[in-house]
């Protein structure tokens, strides 16, 4: 099973290069985050996938946010954002999660939070709670998305110079581990341990040609499926592609590879 996991920035922007990477990679699962759109809008500009074998289910509300998992080895049991209620601001279209080819698959674009000072950042602390508690440990599990947040100083081309801002603060970094126990392995981490493997990189001059980049963009699968990964690939060329009219995400997309689940 390959299981794509991509931000891509805007599907009005970019469905043309979303056409082209389901043609390039064939996955069967593609999680994918900040669409920024709304359900019509999704399903009006990604017919392609609909017609080369995927189920969809998308989960957006507006020009913010907004996730989706598309599948061909099934989309089963769909629930959009957190269990219960999900009163403003945890009712924001932030993760949507399926059952596909017996996989418990989770579609995750964690709030960024803004600065350490803005209530943003606790909105981010209590979403990553909530996000925890809603994993079950005993499913076959893969989530999948921007998680804002970089795990290890290792993760981040200048950790010093971030060490006092979002996505690398103590309390973040904590809450990722908090929900690694839950019993999900960081496969990316696993797989390519080198420094230097990032998944995000700012649209600054310069930035990406000098890999000064942050690993945001997680995969993690639960024990059970951990030892199944064969390959994890971060996708640069479609980071660095420029050819097509459409800007690239300022996000690579994570490619995962394991083995079949029977």
């Amino acid at each position: 099973m390959r299981i794509i996991s991509w931000n891509l920035n805007s599907v009005r922007s970019r469905h043309r290069r979303l056409r082209r990477l389901l043609e390039r990679h064939r996955p069967d699962v593609v999680l994918l985050q900040e669409t920024k759109c709304v359900d019509e809008v999704f399903t009006s500009l990604c017919g392609f996938a609909f017609d080369a074998g995927y189920a969809v289910a998308h989960h957006g509300r507006d020009h913010w946010n907004g996730v989706a998992i598309l599948s061909r080895v099934g989309l089963t049991d769909v629930a959009r954002g957190f269990p219960g209620v999900n009163r403003s601001p945890f009712d924001e279209a932030r993760v949507i999660s399926a059952t596909c080819g017996g996989v418990r698959v989770h579609s995750v674009y964690v709030p960024n939070g803004r600065g350490l000072d803005d209530p943003h950042y606790l909105f981010k602390l209590v979403w990553l709670e909530r996000l925890r508690s809603m994993i079950d440990p005993g499913m076959p599990t893969v989530l999948g998305g921007d998680l804002n947040v970089a795990p290890e100083d290792v993760d981040i081309y200048d950790p010093v110079r971030w060490r006092r801002r979002t996505h690398a603060s103590p309390p973040e970094r904590a809450a990722i581990r908090a929900l690694l126990d839950t019993g999900l392995v960081d496969v990316t981490r696993t797989h390519l341990p080198d420094p230097g493997t990032y998944s995000w990189w700012s649209y600054r001059p310069g930035q990406f040609e000098a890999n000064r980049g942050l690993r945001i963009d997680l995969v993690l699968c639960s024990l059970d499926l951990a030892p199944q990964v064969r390959a994890v690939v971060i996708d640069l060329a479609e980071r660095a592609d420029d050819d097509l009219e459409e800007k690239p995400s300022d996000h690579a997309p994570v490619i995962v590879d394991l083995c079949t689940v029977s």
